[in-house]
């Protein structure tokens, strides 16, 4: 039986998915952040094309192993933990820069990696992610659907979403026990339904109405709602029936642009911002 990294890594050694992921990306001219390159199946293909690749790797020996023996003159390898600072932090990029986002993402970190990606300033342009195949399924999956949550919404409403190929068990030593896939994520300008914009709920306070709302996924809007600061006397399940949004809904069921005019119709009420 094969020796298991210390670390619970799988390593990506199929050329053609790299090739296919590194496509996906297209980082020619770019600057680059590989989150997790590992043994470097990526590192190489990204960096021959990019402008500047930087790689994080939490594994002290392939950090010092890819440091040693770097593939191109135009690669920074940092070792540490990618969650450590601000995404955007670790590529500095100058104004008006446009910055690409990469990797094989653990189970454990795939989440909190997209909510970094959401929060960073700048966000990147562009993502290319393989995460574990029912979570990628999820960001992509409709309202009303048993997968749809809070990523699914936060996603949709700040970016355009792909889901475009599975990779099976064999793409990976040792072979994991679950299934993978690959997700590309375009990040808007500007969030969509107004999101930020004049008139309408800050990105803010848009992220708090959709967390509030999926806290407590099996209960009412009415009562999930909640959860936020509200001022005073107020009442979240009648501002949402006054909006048109029927306080016995559940979270599953709203539309992102629903989630907007819930928050539009909340921000009055609420202590933040």
């Amino acid at each position: 039986m094969p020796r298991r990294p210390p670390l619970g890594q799988h390593f990506l050694h199929a050329e053609g998915v790299a090739d296919r992921i590194v496509e996906a990306l297209a980082p020619d001219g770019r600057s680059v952040l590989e989150i997790g390159p590992g043994r470097g199946v990526l590192t190489g293909r990204l960096a021959a094309r990019a402008t500047r690749l930087v790689a994080v790797e939490l594994d002290r020996r392939l950090a010092a192993r890819l440091t040693a023996h770097p593939p191109s003159g135009n690669l920074i390898v940092h070792q540490g933990d990618v969650l450590s600072r601000p995404l955007a932090g670790w590529l500095d990029p100058g104004p008006g820069e446009s910055w690409l986002l990469v990797g094989n993402l653990p189970y454990a970190i795939t989440s909190p990696v997209l909510f970094a990606a959401l929060e960073a300033e700048p966000s990147p342009q562009r993502a290319v992610l393989m995460m574990q195949r029912e979570v990628a399924e999820r960001l992509v999956a409709p309202p009303g659907s048993r997968t749809y949550g809070i990523l699914s919404v936060l996603l949709q409403v700040q970016a355009e979403v792909e889901l475009l190929f599975r990779v099976g068990r064999g793409a990976f030593r040792p072979p994991p026990r679950v299934e993978s896939a690959v997700v590309r994520l375009h990040f808007l300008e500007a969030p969509r339904h107004g999101v930020g914009g004049t008139g309408g709920p800050s990105l803010h306070l848009f992220r708090q109405v959709v967390k509030a709302a999926f806290g407590q996924r099996r209960k009412m809007l009415r009562n999930s709602l909640e959860a936020l600061p509200l001022q005073p006397g107020e009442d979240a399940g009648a501002e949402a029936e006054a909006a048109g949004i029927d306080p016995s809904r559940r979270a599953e069921t709203l539309s992102g642009e629903e989630f907007v005019v819930l928050a539009r119709a909340l921000a009055p009420i609420l202590t933040v911002r």
